[in-house]
Formats: structure tokens, sequence, C-alpha cells
């Protein structure tokens, strides 16, 4: 074929780029993400870890990496302003809890020096239903395991895909700094449906995390919006009955906060969209899961709709409010200008009628001088002729200068006449 878009391949291979992992249980994972870390720097640190295992080293263009570290598998992706790794190691006995044992042996060196700040972390135990029943004494070990590591109070738990996933959480900080996850499995489920359900509960608690980073911008606007619009409500009163020379001040000083809006707009309108971008993606994961109740405990929608949604409103309405904000300083500058600009009108109009009265004072004072200068004209013209006659009669003709200088006298005012209104009528007419 010809003609072939560069990017088809790239493009077509997209929905391929993040497969799931197959994951066989029981095993134990450690999920970590670091949020506005350099990419290219978070390959290479990658990279130097592959490196000292011998391993293949990932290609520039790759933004997914999986591999056996030896015992321990690594699964590194990065996104557009963060990116995380994931760990995880098969386990063989059903365990009392997440001691560093159980835990993948994540290589603590390495993760300290991942470029970027850590933000994400959570501890994942996936166990088998039939290696968790009860015990001699009768007492269930994922309820003696959720009530031993789990915090009660926010505990959340559901059936998912199906029912055959078990899902309990408590979204808490524990001492080390990570959450928790137990995940009950039945032993029919496959591997990759494994990997999916896992896939998920991992997306949900990182979005959960990359949603809420608009919530301290959503707080710091809301307290610099209160003052900005107390300040138009006083600018917008003021505006009713200033006088002229109050008008500049008044522009001066909604243009002053138009500014501080739209900077304030700016820095925080991608951290917003962000959000709301990361929360439909926990609500969509959710989704997927298709969450059945279990008695008396919550599921993670109606935990992320209690406690999730409350944040992401704010973060909407502080964006409404930039907005609407926005376009009433625009409106009362423009209302503003347009007092201005009629003011100015009327004061151009003024002018204009003063110069036309001016104009109409000189065409007067033209009239006036325009006869002056035929009488002046006709006078020094009349005199002339005296002259040219008097010589001719000195020389003999039959001429009576005063007679030909009565007769010149209406001629030359007549000819001096009609040349200057011919002069007027072409400056009018170069004029207009």
């Amino acid at each position: 074929m010809q003609n072939v878009h560069p990017l088809r391949e790239a493009l077509h291979n997209e929905v391929h780029a993040r497969p799931y992992e197959r994951l066989s249980s029981p095993l134990a994972l450690t999920h970590v993400g670091w949020a506005s870390g350099d990419g290219v720097l978070a390959k290479e640190h990658v990279n130097h870890l592959l490196r000292q295992r011998h391993l293949p080293l990932a290609s520039e263009e790759a933004n997914h990496i999986s591999t056996d570290l030896g015992g321990v598998w690594l699964r590194w992706e990065k996104h557009s302003e963060f990116h995380t790794a994931t760990f995880w190691r098969p386990i063989t006995d059903a365990p009392n809890g997440f001691e560093p044992g159980v835990l993948p042996d994540a290589p603590r060196d390495w993760l300290q020096g991942m470029p970027g700040q850590w933000l994400i972390g959570l501890h994942v135990l996936v166990l088998r239903q039939s290696e968790v029943v009860p015990d001699a004494s009768g007492s269930d070990l994922v309820s003696d395991l959720v009530r031993r590591t789990l915090d009660e109070s926010t505990l959340v738990a559901a059936r998912v895909m199906d029912g055959q996933v078990i899902v309990y959480t408590d979204f808490r900080l524990h001492a080390d700094g990570f959450g928790r996850c137990i995940l009950v499995v039945d032993d029919s489920l496959n591997p990759r449906r494994l990997g999916r359900a896992v896939q998920r509960v991992l997306e949900i608690e990182t979005y959960r995390m990359m949603s809420l980073l608009g919530l301290p911008a959503a707080r710091e606007v809301g307290g610099a919006l209160v003052f900005a619009e107390r300040e138009l409500a006083e600018v917008a009163e003021q505006v009713r009955f200033a006088q002229k020379q109050q008008e500049p001040d008044l522009l001066r000083r909604l243009t002053h906060l138009a500014a501080q809006v739209e900077s304030l707009y700016a820095r925080t309108h991608a951290r917003f969209s962000a959000s709301a971008a990361y929360f439909e993606l926990v609500q969509r994961r959710i989704q997927e899961l298709r969450e059945e109740r279990i008695h008396g405990l919550q599921t993670l929608g109606e935990f992320m709709d209690r406690r999730l949604s409350p944040a992401m409103q704010t973060c909407a309405w502080a964006a409404r409010r930039q907005q609407a904000l926005s376009e009433r300083i625009s409106r009362t500058s423009n209302l503003l200008r347009t007092r201005v600009e009629i003011e100015q009108q009327q004061s151009s109009q003024s002018l204009l009628d003063a110069m036309n009265r001016r104009q109409e004072a000189q065409l007067l004072l033209q009239s006036a001088v325009e006869g002056l200068s035929v009488a002046a004209i006709t006078y020094y013209g009349t005199g002339l002729v005296g002259y040219v006659v008097k010589g001719l009669k000195s020389v003999g003709l039959p001429i009576s200068p005063d007679m030909a200088i009565a007769l010149a006298v209406p001629l030359i005012a007549g000819v001096v006449w009609l040349g200057l209104r011919r002069m007027h009528h072409k400056v009018m007419a170069g004029i207009h």
C-alpha cells in the first residue's frame, strides 16, 4: 500500500500498549506511584535496575515494562504526569498479615531514588478461597486477617467480577505509609481475569490519589476568590455613582482584578480538568468490577460517592466559580467602557458643534474679507487704468481719464468678484 500514515502501526497497537498480567493466587503485591516525575529519568532508573539484574533494557519508546527480576516480578508504567511500579511474588502459605517476609522484596534503595514525589503506595494480598477456610477452632482466617490488618471503622468490601473475587480494604495509611487491600478469589478464576481484577483495584487507588491532587488547588482558589468577589462587588457599586474623573481608577482596578483571576485560572484549570478525568476513570473502574454488596459493609462505589465525590465537587465548583467570576468582571468592564465611550462620544459631539460654529464664523469673516479684497483690488486696478489713460491722453488720444476710470470700476470689480467666487468653490469642493 502507498501513502501509509506514519502513525498507523503505533495507533493500531495502542490498545495493546498495557496488557493485563496473567496472575495466579496466592500472591502478594506492592504498588507504588510517583507524581510529576521526569519520564526519561524514570525509565533510565528502571534500566539501571534491569542492568543490575542483567536483563534486557527498555526501549526509548516503551511506556510499559513487565519482567521477572528473579523471584519477584516488576511492572512499570509511564503515564502523562506520573509513573507506577508494581512488584509481586507468589506465596505458599496463608499469611498472618502484611509482614515484610510476605510482601515482595522491592529494592528499597531503588524505590527511594525514583524520580518524582512518592504519592501512591498500596500492599495487596491475593488469597485463594480454598486456602482460607475456617481453622480447627472454627475461626474464619479471612475475617481474622481483616480484623487484624484493616480498620473496621472504614472497612469497604464487595464481591466483584461476577462474585468470583471479594475485595476488602479500608483506604487507610498504615505505619509503613502504605494502604492495605485483601482479595479472596475463587479457585476457578483464570489467571487473565485475576490479572484484570488486580489491575482494576490498583488503578482505583492510583486514579483516586491523582484525582485528589486538585483538592488543595480548589481550597486555594476558594480563599482567593472570596477577596476577588468582594473587590468586584465594591467596584461594581462604585461604577453606579462614579464621577467622570473616577472612571480611569475604576477601570484600572477592574483590569488588575481580571489579571489576577485569569492568572489563577491559568494555574489551576489544567489541574481541575485532570482531576475530573481521573475521577471519571475511578468511577469507570468501579463499574467494571460489577460490585455485589456484602451484608453490613459499604461497597467501593458507595465509599467513593460519600468520600471522594464531595472533593471532586469542590474542584468542579472552584472551576465554575472562577469561570463565573471572570465573566462577571468582563461584563462590569464592558459596562464601564461603554459608559466611558458614551461620555467620549458626547465630548466629541460637543467639540464638533464648537468646530461647526467656528467654521461658520470663519466663513462669515471670509466673506467680509472677500468683499474688502474686491474693493481693494478694484481700487488698485482702477488706479492702474487711470495711469494708462492719462498716458494715452498725453500723447494726443481723445480719451477722458475720468470716464475711463468710471467704466473700469464695475468691470474690474465684477471680474475680481467672479474670480474669488470661482476659487472659493474649488477650495470647498476639495475639502468635501
